[in-house]
């Protein structure tokens, strides 16, 4: 069943040498392109067509849905309810929806790299639990010297994650095989840490940071603070490009997206929304061309060119999209959230 993960931690290759365009795993080939949009204030999700542009369903789910989460065997849709306390099956191929599956305060959902667990942030509870992946079914649970623990992302190796801490400014990395905290920092005493991507080379991670406007850099090797890059008001979400060259980072606080050089970790140029909006969570389409993002509080998705930044469609949508699924996207499996895909 496993695959295993990409390269060696921190060796150069790419992690994301299997996210390029035109990638895709054959379980995913021949499904619709869409996005997903969970409106945390209906109890919705929203159905776009990446090509038209229009919205193709709508449907009931549960209480404040936050993520949409792709499997880590690429078949099933997980919406997140962090409010009735499940997770909502859907079916990417045919846009079914099923049963939902009882856990517990699953703000975001992750798995771990060998597809044996699902690794929820229960954010509220100051928890992270680890599930069988198919059966939702606890196995442990972690709790956490921290507030909010809400977004992660898996070292090269796939041997520990990092996870962000919102409400405490803390960054804990948690050792997979282990289920333990291996070890924690604190980023500044007014740090809102929010999304975590690790670079294509696997040696930095990136943590965005609503409350100090930008990105801390992390060492994956030694776990200690490395800098940190200015990119906007409230930053918040990131995505790589599909050929690993720049990080996307959604500033929702000022309606900006800063795009990063891996190369010289430096800001090379930022995009305008015109008119403002609060650009938040979302994903990168399959051929790298759209970067799709919810408008927090505006109500909207915005369809955004990669190649220059131009607002290619506002569309709006319920009163509040948050983190929005394309689908499908390259890669072998699933590492959860949004779209973290190897």
């Amino acid at each position: 069943m496993a695959l295993p993960p990409t390269p060696p931690d921190g060796d150069g290759t790419d992690v994301y040498a299997h996210d390029r365009p035109g990638m895709l795993s054959p379980v995913v080939k021949g499904m619709p392109a869409r996005v997903y949009v969970p409106d945390t204030k209906s109890g919705d999700v929203i159905v776009l067509d990446q090509r038209t542009f229009k919205r193709v369903d709508r449907f009931k789910v549960g209480r404040v849905p936050q993520h949409v989460v792709p499997s880590w065997d690429l078949r099933t849709l997980w919406v997140n309810d962090n409010d009735s306390n499940d997770l909502v099956p859907i079916d990417p191929r045919t846009g079914r929806h099923g049963r939902p599956v009882p856990v517990d305060d699953p703000y975001n959902l992750y798995f771990t790299p060998d597809g044996r667990h699902a690794v929820v942030m229960a954010e509220r509870k100051e928890r992270i639990d680890f599930r069988d992946a198919h059966t939702m079914r606890l196995v442990t649970s972690v709790n956490v010297p921290c507030q909010g623990p809400n977004h992660a992302d898996f070292s090269a190796a796939g041997d520990f994650f990092l996870t962000a801490c919102e409400f405490s400014g803390d960054v804990l990395k948690i050792d997979t095989a282990g289920r333990r905290v291996a070890a924690s920092i604190n980023l500044s005493n007014r740090a809102m840490p929010q999304d975590v991507k690790l670079s294509p080379d696997g040696r930095t991670f990136y943590i965005a940071d609503m409350a100090s406007n930008g990105v801390w850099t992390v060492d994956a090797r030694t776990f200690r603070k490395t800098g940190f890059l200015p990119t906007g008001k409230g930053a918040h979400g990131l995505y790589v490009s599909r050929d690993s060259r720049v990080l996307y980072v959604s500033n929702r606080g000022e309606g900006t997206i800063s795009v990063v050089s891996f190369a010289t970790g430096r800001v090379d140029r930022t995009w305008r929304l015109p008119g403002g909006g609060s650009p938040d969570m979302g994903g990168v389409s399959a051929d790298g061309r759209v970067l799709w993002l919810s408008g927090r509080y505006d109500g909207v998705v915005y369809a955004i060119s990669t190649a220059d930044g131009r607002l290619i469609r506002k569309i709006r949508v319920g009163t509040g999209p948050h983190g929005l699924c394309v689908y499908p996207q390259p890669g072998r499996y699933s590492l959860g959230h949004t779209g973290v895909l190897r």
